[in-house]
């Protein structure tokens, strides 16, 4: 009955480290150490940029080589990146949004933060059908990774184990919903927090600085664009949408990709973006943190706010400051703001910038999936959300009434 949405921040802030995630780490390994088990570890955009300080290595340096070579040094047989499923989630929300914004009497609201749906179910259920159906990323990659991976890679699909490395408490809880799983069982299989996976890599004795980088390898899922990266960072989602649907609606791309508009730490932030074409205008909102997010929804559900699109994440600053993240007694500005300017660097120096652009992406729809939002890809990359509300127990109910009226003194 709790009312907890697994968003992992009181990890972060506990005086003595008496609270924790649930540690999966024996289990990933047994994936990782049976022959019969194909492993495919995924990582996500924020991971490169706070992992290394698992390590004592700089806030925000960018370690996603020394990652995958530490995966491939513990045996995982292959090595995918979150970014090239964050890549696919614009393709399916940005589709999605398209067609929502031709009644803009309801706003649209991102899917992409287990907490934050957690969030939505439990306490704001009335709002969920203004949600994007589209899965999270981690969603996505674990289901194209158990459906499209293995005929490319002639690998038995009933074999494959996906093993998630998260800044998120959240997507444990993620990852076990329901919805997210077939008779053969869960699309993600394990996820690791950060902070676990530097506690498998330390009971293997790898420690991250002695490791020479290494790149991706596979020639299907690995590649990603700017805007798959920017995901890591409160606004990044909304930024990312809006370059591809710029681009759609107007048959070009953005001149400036860079929306300053949309970047900054203040818990609320909003502005108005002129998308062009038969679009025009869109009123858009994001939130991180979720007294935040409360504050904003109840405006939503009063009529006192009108927006078209709004992104929302519970952890302060975005996924570089997700629960699962290392825990710190310094500044927590400082760190976030290192690793967030890492993040946008990853952007920057991108061949590709805008998630539609990206190759693999093209050859995973033309393929495989069909359409954006098609018949194919709403039934894999889609999902469905639930009413969750916890009413108080019949007999607190009455305790209440009984001190609020005044007649019981307890």
């Amino acid at each position: 009955e709790s009312t907890c949405v697994s968003c992992g921040q009181c990890v972060l802030v506990c005086p003595t480290g008496a609270l924790g995630e649930r540690d999966e780490t024996d289990k990933a390994l047994d994936f990782i150490c049976d022959p019969e088990i194909t492993t495919v570890v995924q990582f996500a955009p924020a991971v490169r940029v706070a992992f290394g300080e698992e390590f004592d290595m700089p806030a925000g340096t960018n370690v996603e080589g020394q990652i995958i070579a530490a995966c491939r040094k513990i045996g995982i047989d292959v090595v995918l990146d979150t970014n090239f499923g964050a890549d696919v989630v614009i393709m399916e929300e940005g589709t999605e949004l398209l067609g929502r914004l031709k009644d803009r009497s309801q706003p649209t609201f991102t899917s992409c933060c287990p907490a934050w749906i957690n969030f939505a179910e439990i306490h704001y259920p009335d709002i969920l059908p203004l949600l994007s159906s589209t899965r999270s990323p981690q969603q996505v990659l674990s289901k194209v990774a158990k459906t499209y991976l293995p005929g490319k890679l002639d690998i038995a699909p009933e074999n494959v184990r996906v093993i998630s490395i998260m800044p998120c408490v959240a997507k444990k809880d993620e990852a076990v919903r329901p919805q997210l799983a077939t008779e053969a069982g869960p699309d993600t299989d394990v996820v690791l927090t950060t902070r676990e996976f530097a506690r498998l890599l330390r009971r293997e004795g790898i420690d991250l600085k002695d490791l020479e980088p290494s790149t991706f390898d596979d020639p299907h899922m690995s590649a990603y664009s700017g805007a798959g990266a920017i995901f890591g960072t409160t606004g990044g989602v909304m930024e990312a949408a809006l370059r591809t649907i710029y681009a759609v609606v107007n048959g070009k791309e953005l001149e400036e990709v860079e929306m300053s508009q949309l970047r900054g730490f203040e818990g609320i932030r909003e502005a108005t973006v002129d998308l062009g074409g038969a679009v025009g205008e869109v009123k858009i909102a994001m939130v991180h943190g979720l007294g935040d997010t409360r504050a904003l929804v109840e405006k939503i559900r009063s009529g006192e706010a009108d927006y078209d699109f709004i992104e929302v994440m519970a952890c302060p600053g975005g996924c570089v400051d997700g629960g699962g993240s290392l825990r710190s007694k310094k500044e927590y500005l400082p760190l976030a703001q290192a690793r967030r300017e890492t993040i946008y660097n990853v952007d920057r120096v991108a061949k590709v910038r805008q998630s539609h652009n990206n190759p693999q992406v093209q050859a995973l729809y033309k393929d495989f999936l069909g359409e954006p939002n098609g018949e194919k890809a709403h039934e894999l990359l889609h999902t469905r959300y639930e009413d969750r509300k916890r009413e108080l127990n019949q007999t607190v109910k009455e305790i209440w009434d009984d001190i609020t009226m005044g007649s019981v003194v307890y």
